[in-house]
């Protein structure tokens, strides 16, 4: 008599299901798939799965009840609606969302080299910035990995900009980013006064799975579009800035003491004798950083750098500390400055304002004329600055040899010049970037545009706060020596590190330099760097001076910080922090909470917790550099609006598939000249040789090519600016040429 199997249990069951799928781990089955290959298989029973149909129901149930277990085990996911895969290794990432215009979004994962695409479809509810679980699609060969996002671990935010559309039943807030692909569903009842057209912040309240636009209400209206004050203030909520400080952080800087209390004066290294000054721009407030200066009996010179000891005043976990973590840094728009700190911290009590003693974190240095460094020491200090310079006046004790502190000055220029001139000699990298300037009316409105020099009183700062930097991280991170000659580990630290340029972005740089005459050798870090320097010589005052400039500065790697050092390849040091602006700066402040660590001998943070914060700082600095930038765009629109039909002179900028941008030599304002407006042939996109081509005419432009160019349009609102070529053919005649290739 024949035996038959016994039936499977559900343990047997849910192995052979495994089974099936992880050997097509490329398909998705749905449950009829997998009951057919379940009855299929020779090594277990599948005998009690009967055909009627009131039993297929029920083992439906089963082979749905036990998939409901797999997934929950995180052996299997549900690829679409009833349809399963096998969970893969590795078949999951974490990262954060970059969105695109198009909708779509890359997400990069540390396990990964490159970032993962995931199409609009797979996008689902998250937005720019969310942080997201992705599951991984099979890569296909030569393909990039693409996934979809399956879960939101963290929203990157929930207020939003933009500009109210109202109907009689309900409103919409459409917001103002280019990666916000969706516009807010508002309640009537949740308006809060704001009107049809009026620039408010919105605040999503929920956004159910199925819904295809989130739900909100207005918090705050902000004001009519246009309006210098509602497009800044616009400018900050959209970056993830405040506009102002939460009552409690108010009430904490309020009850921070203006006078040092004697006993703490005993506690510090008392400077207050000694000639000490600030130099900084005209019209700062906070003043973080000073010098002080004496002649040493042996003949060098003690040259003090003293910074702003923030940290004395903001206990941690304090709710002052909690928002400068939060801001990270101080944001410096065309007309106005949001700081980090309260105002009476930043501007006052913190400041190191002249004739008023003010408590310091110093770094001073025992140096000669050639600015070897014999001795150095760290620590807490009190100061009294005799003198405020701005660096105009400065520059002109520099070059006349006349005025307040003029001896010391001098001798510190010539210190300075000699700093600079061996860390170029080291490989250090020149970057004295054009910086545009505005002339503002008492409204902010923008009456001209100038262009900042950098002089030999900035340059003098500059090494100084460098030095003080790179000492002090060098004092934590360079590994001591022990007595069995040993070296001891490096403690955790904060360090801002600068990797060397990609190799193929050089490369390509290198390749659109030579067009111009410049040679670029990229044999080695060094060789690349002394060619930069020549190139940034060679160029200055040239037409294509901005244009190379700015490819030079694309074609770097990104400085960051982080707790891992790897040097700093633009200032060619192999130790670097960020330590002379605590007011302005939160890795300031964690540098000098860690330095008094050390200097006490006290336990440190776990380094992973510094790592953070790190991550934190970086990303927060990105964002008030594009705040930044969004704002000199918005005064560049401001500036020419009504200049509609005039002829400028300019400089080809940038080249996309969609247009040229093009930068006018007089002023550095920036528009978009779009292919569609170059009526006289059709053009191709050549990115690798950073130009566009003319199908039939083979004309080219070039990026670095001058051309003249006519002012068609400017758009505030979206802070575009449209540009065409002066004696063109307008889009009209193109469509002629269109027409007529069609026909042929």
């Amino acid at each position: 008599m024949k035996k038959h199997k016994q039936p499977a249990t559900h343990k047997e069951l849910k192995a052979a299901i495994i089974d099936i799928l992880k050997e097509h781990p490329t398909q998705s089955f749905n449950h009829k798939q997998l009951l057919k290959r379940l009855r299929n298989a020779g090594n277990i029973s599948v005998r009690a799965f009967a055909e009627s149909e009131t039993e297929k129901s029920a083992k439906r149930e089963v082979i749905e009840q036990l998939l409901d277990e797999l997934i929950k085990a995180g052996e299997v996911v549900e690829k679409d609606t009833g349809r399963y895969m096998a969970v893969p290794v590795h078949a999951y990432a974490e990262g954060i969302m970059d969105m695109v215009s198009t909708g779509a979004a890359y997400v990069m994962d540390e396990n990964y080299e490159d970032d993962i695409y995931i199409a609009p479809a797979n996008v689902k509810n998250a937005l720019h910035g969310d942080r997201v679980k992705i599951f991984l699609y099979a890569r296909r060969k030569n393909k990039r990995q693409e996934g979809e996002v399956v879960e939101i671990l963290e929203r990157a935010r929930m207020e939003f900009v933009g500009v109210i559309q109202v109907s009689p039943k309900f409103a919409f807030l459409v917001p103002d980013s280019n990666k916000m692909h969706t516009d807010i569903f508002i309640p009537l009842k949740h308006l809060n006064g704001a009107k049809n057209g009026d620039k408010v912040i919105g605040k999503i309240t929920e956004w159910s799975a199925d819904a295809r636009n989130p739900v909100g209400e207005v918090i705050r209206v902000l004001g009519k579009p246009g309006d210098n004050n509602t497009e800044m203030d616009a400018i900050l909520v959209e970056y993830g800035f405040p506009l102002g400080f939460p009552a409690e952080v108010e009430r904490e800087a309020e009850q921070i003491p203006f006078i040092i209390p004697k006993s703490e004066i005993k506690n510090r290294r008392d400077f207050r004798a000694i000639t000490t000054f600030t130099i900084d721009p005209a019209d700062a407030k906070d003043f973080d950083d000073a010098l002080s200066f004496r002649q040493l009996e042996n003949g060098h010179y003690e040259i003090g750098v003293h910074i702003a000891d923030v940290t004395h005043y903001i206990p941690e976990n304090s709710f002052l500390e909690k928002e400068a973590y939060k801001r990270a840094t101080s944001v410096y728009l065309v007309d106005r400055v949001i700081p980090m700190l309260p105002e009476k911290l930043s501007n006052h009590v913190c400041s190191l304002r002249p004739n008023e003693d003010k408590l310091c974190y110093s770094a001073v240095f025992e140096m000669d004329d050639h600015g070897h460094v014999y001795h150095e020491w760290f620590g807490r200090t009190i100061i009294h600055s005799d003198r405020r310079f701005t660096y105009e006046e400065a520059q002109q004790v520099i070059e006349t040899g006349i005025g307040d502190f003029s001896r010391e000055i001098k001798t510190m220029n010539t210190i300075a010049q000699r700093l600079r001139t061996e860390r170029f000699r080291k490989g250090a990298i020149s970057f004295d970037k054009v910086e545009v300037k505005f002339r503002l009316d008492e409204k902010g409105n923008p009456l001209g545009v100038y262009l900042k020099e950098y002089k030999d009183s900035n340059k003098l700062i500059e090494e100084f706060m460098l030095l003080a930097n790179r000492s002090v991280a060098a004092f934590i991170g360079k590994p001591k020596k022990q007595k069995d000659d040993t070296q001891k580990n490096q403690r955790p630290f904060v360090y801002r590190v600068h990797d060397a340029p990609p190799a193929d972005k050089i490369e390509d740089f290198a390749r659109f330099a030579s067009r111009f005459g410049y040679k670029i050798k990229t044999n080695s870090d060094k060789e690349i760097a002394h060619s930069l320097n020549q190139l940034m010589k060679d160029v200055s005052g040239k037409k294509e001076q901005n244009v190379l400039e700015q490819l030079a500065v694309r074609s770097m790697s990104k400085a960051k910080y982080t707790t891992e050092n790897i040097g700093h390849y633009g200032l060619a040091f192999d130790y670097y922090s960020h330590f002379t602006s605590p007011i302005r700066r939160y890795p300031d402040m964690m540098v000098h909470r860690l330095l008094t660590i050390y200097l006490d001998n006290s336990k440190p943070p776990a380094a992973d917790d510094l790592e953070k914060q790190c991550r934190h700082s970086t990303e927060m600095e990105i964002q008030a550099a594009d705040a930044e930038r969004n704002s000199v765009k918005f005064k560049q629109v401001q500036y020419l609006s009504g200049k509609q039909g005039q002829q400028f002179d300019a400089i080809i900028s940038g080249v996309t598939e969609w247009g040229i941008f093009v930068e006018l030599i007089d002023n550095k304002c920036e528009g978009l000249i779009r292919l569609r407006e170059i009526g006289d042939d059709f053009y191709e996109f050549d990115e690798k040789n950073y130009c566009i081509r003319g199908v039939r005419s083979r004309r080219v432009f070039q990026l670095g090519d001058e051309v003249k160019v006519i002012l068609k349009k400017t758009d505030i609102e979206k802070k575009q600016i449209d540009f065409a070529l002066a004696g063109n053919a307008d889009s009209s005649d193109r469509k002629k040429i269109t027409k007529s290739k069609k026909h042929r």
